[in-house]
């Protein structure tokens, strides 16, 4: 038996949140205030007969639904037409009275066999941690409400994005790429203590870090996969790295074929902007069988070394060949240590440009070029 799907009981006639009530086939029902208090014109009145939720289970946890189950007595339980289900963000426990406050997600359904699916874009977000509650209901003639008392509060936190939707970032990308620019080289800008501390304390060597937060909330390497960053975008006019960058004025260059070759595989980790024209799309690059591969291999969509619209090397007349999209700034993480005797560390003469960092970045929420339909 296919899961219904519930749907928020809040909408304005008119609303597309009334259209998907209507297309769903679900009711849309004023609930009473947690605490109980009745209200005449809730419709809903108190009834201890029915049931009261205990034992509360969620599982099957993506960054979009989760399915929700609970035991009960077996007292009336015949009675119960419908289940109400309060979602809170957990954040917005202890938030500021005096700020707004994202509204709470009254959930009904009628009654299933349990467990039951609750999905929606619309009110769950990826990453996230949610408190939910459940109470019993029993429809009467005249269109009223008897309820349960409320279920107790527990916790969940939803799911980073799968490869399907990681698959569905990658498609919007791929639209507005551009065309290929040739490269030689990667590059990685810091101060100059930066790398006087790998010299010193590392062994010459760059070591892997955790990735921020960067990016789309629901991608699955942000706090998880281990990396080094490098940038690889070239100038249209001179084929070479701008001398510019937001990170600081000494540059490590390495050529393009010490990290990507097919030796390596690539994949797509996520594709962003910070409510700019300019959209971000990163790559990982990671050498076959490490530990960021089988880490990748998981969680993102593989990229065809030689044929995609980002980022490519391919031989040539014996020579490997590397290109670039122009038309999306690359943030590109290779997931093994770089020695820095395999490239040089200059001074740039451009400046830094702080505006462009991407530091802990986070994504627009509202752009149409770089979001899907399962949150954030």
């Amino acid at each position: 038996m296919e899961a219904p799907r519930l749907a928020p009981t809040m909408s304005s006639p008119g609303s597309p949140c009334e259209e998907v009530l209507k297309n769903l086939s679900l009711e849309a029902i004023q609930l009473c205030e947690r605490d109980g208090n009745k209200s005449q014109d809730s419709g809903i009145a108190e009834m201890e007969e029915l049931p009261v939720p205990h034992n509360i289970k969620i599982s099957n946890i993506t960054c979009d639904s989760f399915k929700i189950s609970w035991d009960m007595d077996s007292k009336s339980k015949d009675r119960i037409t419908h289940y109400f289900i309060d979602l809170n963000k957990k954040e917005n426990k202890n938030s500021n009275k005096f700020k707004h406050k994202d509204v709470p997600t009254k959930l009904v359904a009628k009654a299933v066999p349990l467990p039951m699916t609750v999905r929606g874009h619309w009110f769950l977000s990826p990453r996230t941690e949610y408190t939910v509650a459940v109470q019993t209901a029993s429809k009467q003639v005249d269109g009223d409400y008897v309820v349960s008392e409320w279920s107790e509060i527990i916790e969940f936190c939803t799911a980073d994005y799968s490869k399907v939707h990681l698959t569905q970032l990658l498609e919007k990308a791929e639209v507005i790429a551009g065309r290929m620019l040739k490269l030689s080289v990667f590059y990685r800008n810091q101060h100059k203590e930066y790398f006087d501390y790998i010299r010193e304390h590392h062994g010459n060597a760059l070591q892997p870090s955790v990735k921020d937060n960067s990016g789309s909330h629901g991608s699955p390497i942000s706090g998880k996969l281990e990396g080094i960053f490098f940038s690889c975008n070239t100038e249209f006019n001179t084929g070479k790295p701008p001398q510019d960058s937001p990170y600081g004025r000494y540059r490590f260059e390495i050529a393009a074929e010490k990290l990507f070759n097919p030796n390596t595989n690539l994949y797509f980790g996520d594709f962003y902007c910070m409510y700019t024209a300019y959209h971000y799309v990163i790559l990982v690059i990671a050498p076959v069988g490490s530990p960021g591969d089988e880490f990748c291999k998981q969680r993102l969509p593989q990229l065809n070394i030689k044929d995609n619209k980002f980022l490519t090397c391919d031989e040539e007349d014996g020579v490997m060949v590397y290109h670039h999209a122009q038309d999306v700034i690359l943030e590109v993480i290779y997931t093994d240590p770089v020695d820095l005797s395999l490239g040089t560390v200059a001074e740039i003469t451009g400046h830094q440009l702080m505006s462009l960092s991407t530091a802990n970045a986070k994504k627009d929420p509202s752009c149409k070029t770089c979001n899907i339909s399962v949150g954030r």
